[in-house]
């Protein structure tokens, strides 16, 4: 892991320095505020998962604070509801921005605030749909009855309500959700900026402006929870002010070939796209690869990509979700492989050892077979990362016995070389 941290920290150093500079020239950047990114990407992950046997769900979550220097993205997953029927589960994600406060109450509560809206029977599918709507409202109102007067923040949320007929989707903000079904995306959410023409036609209509794609200058997204100096138009109802917790809801039936559900928050969309990220999941799926841990690959997959921002996945498995395949974890086995013998070679050969992202930018310019799709040779970071260190320790190893009573050999690898460094 210290490793794989390392090798993002001067993988990525261009990109966080050009990040800073971009919030600076925005004014987005207090001088008095510490700076929302690290020297060094924090990488510690706590995936966890679980399964209802009996409906066919499976779910796996993981997190990463990542370069930020504060975690503010949280997430709720629940596979059995109570007061309703077997089936029935809900899982959402939500990112904080301005602090987690509106983040971690969304994690807490909103799924409290959606079986209260439908009660015990609730009507399918447009019953459904409203309460999912009221839902959000609601919980955007006891935030705000609880909010600190004056304080900024809010939360963007994406919740998928299953149920054995339905797949509900009620998100607002930038936070994101796909579905996978027939080994193609046959859905996503779209974001809500404030130049999407109803949201702009709805923010000027509350008397606000939108400057540099953003909502009055400074808010990148226009719907969210939290945000309450964004909802003081005069009488305006909530869902009609500068910013909105109105959730954009869809309602698909559930078909054999679903396969996998997708809800992310928006620093794993900046690093790879919708059919990107399925392609991906399908392809770890079939390594047999449980839920959580695969959320877990994908952010690290993600970090090396480029992403800056905190992280959250979180991945519903449908009974049509891709099986293990015996010639598919065959080819990865041989592939992880075949990377730990290149690495080696490259660190070998060299009159002075490469840095370990040395070692990785001449792997992404060579043409290796097999490499997970839509994750490429990112996906593998971590593999090439651990045979990088293997190798090092070994040439310590060998350095401290030839060191012994007598003078390091011609030729060895020093000590003070072996670093991760570029």
């Amino acid at each position: 892991m210290a490793a794989l941290a390392r090798l993002l920290e001067r993988l990525l150093w261009p990109a966080r320095k050009e990040e800073e500079a971009e919030e600076e020239e925005e004014g987005c950047r207090s001088p008095n505020r510490p700076q929302s990114l690290l020297d060094a990407p924090r990488c510690a992950q706590r995936p966890h998962g679980g399964a209802a046997a009996a409906w066919g769900l499976r779910f796996g979550a993981s997190a990463v604070q990542g370069w930020r220097a504060h975690m503010e993205d949280a997430h709720c997953a629940c596979l059995a509801l109570p007061g309703l029927p077997p089936g029935w589960a809900f899982f959402a994600v939500l990112d904080g921005h301005g602090g987690a406060r509106a983040a971690l109450f969304g994690a807490r509560h909103l799924k409290g605030q959606v079986l209260e809206a439908l009660g015990p029977e609730p009507s399918e599918p447009q019953g459904v749909c409203e309460a999912l709507r009221r839902a959000f409202l609601s919980a955007d109102a006891r935030l705000r009855a609880l909010w600190p007067r004056g304080e900024p923040g809010g939360s963007t949320a994406v919740a998928l309500l299953v149920s054995p007929r339905f797949l509900y989707l009620a998100h607002c903000g930038d936070s994101r959700a796909v579905l996978s079904r027939a080994g193609t995306v046959a859905f996503s959410t779209e974001d809500h900026r404030p130049l999407r023409p109803r949201e702009r036609e709805r923010i000027h209509d509350a008397g606000g402006t939108i400057s540099r794609r953003r909502l009055e200058g400074s808010l990148a997204v226009s719907r969210a929870l939290g945000d309450f100096a964004y909802k003081e138009a005069p009488r305006r109802p909530p869902e009609q002010q500068l910013v909105s917790a109105e959730p954009e809801v869809t309602a698909l039936a559930r078909q054999a070939e679903d396969e996998f559900m997708l809800l992310a928050s928006d620093g794993v969309w900046d690093a790879m796209s919708g059919s990107s990220l399925a392609g991906l999941v399908a392809s770890r799926l079939c390594l047999g690869l449980a839920p959580e841990l695969l959320c877990a690959q994908l952010l690290d997959t993600c970090l090396c990509k480029g992403s800056l921002d905190n992280m959250t996945c979180l991945l519903v498995c449908f009974p049509g979700a891709p099986r293990p395949c015996e010639e598919a974890i065959r080819k990865e086995v041989l592939l992880d492989a075949a990377l730990g013998r290149r690495v080696a070679e490259l660190c070998a050969s060299a009159s002075e050892p490469p840095s370990l992202n040395t070692v990785f930018r001449t792997l992404a310019s060579e043409d290796i077979p097999d490499l997970p799709p839509g994750g490429g040779l990112y996906c593998k970071a971590t593999v090439i990362a651990e045979a990088y260190s293997q190798f090092c320790q070994a040439s310590r190893q060998r350095c401290v016995k030839g060191q012994k009573g007598a003078e390091e050999p011609t030729g060895a690898h020093s000590v003070s070389a072996l670093h991760l460094e570029a």
